[in-house]
């Protein structure tokens, strides 16, 4: 799928990903084309699935959530819709995976306070068995992969 975007396309993506605020006509300007053009590009690159939205990145800190918690989650035998629809419903899980290996699912959980994790996760324990590891830091987040 790559293949189809050219270098031009793959510049803008990474200008983006880097200063979702640049204008086009910034962006223009670093890729050699007018703003007008850059945002032609922008929807076909948007019509074409490459680029699924566009968002903000908030730093977590200042809404109070300092801490980040791993949960690995194995759902005991018969549970496991429940368990996905209690994680979805809690919404201090803000990613979710199902995965292979012993457990079903890893989510990345919200802790204003290491103490709410007992309160987070204590509905679990009659449907689930979950392994905590505290994220001490993060090494990096969100990187693209290459785009060529």
């Amino acid at each position: 799928m790559s293949k189809e975007l050219d270098r031009t396309d793959r510049r803008i993506v990474e200008i983006l990903e880097s200063h979702g605020r640049t204008s086009l006509a910034d962006i223009g300007k670093q890729v050699g084309l007018s703003g007008p053009a850059v945002g032609e590009r922008l929807r076909g690159l948007q019509d074409r699935g490459f680029i699924a939205g566009f968002g903000a990145r908030l730093d977590l800190k200042q809404f109070g959530y300092t801490i980040q918690a791993l949960v690995r989650i194995k759902p005991r035998s018969g549970q496991l819709h429940t368990v996905e629809n209690m994680i979805r419903e809690e919404t201090r899980f803000i990613a979710c995976d199902r995965v292979t290996g012993d457990d079903c699912y890893v989510a990345r959980l919200l802790l204003k306070d290491v103490a709410e994790l007992d309160d987070i996760l204590l509905p679990f324990h009659d449907r689930a068995e979950t392994n905590t590891s505290i994220v001490k830091s993060f090494v990096f987040e969100n990187r693209l992969p290459p785009l060529d």
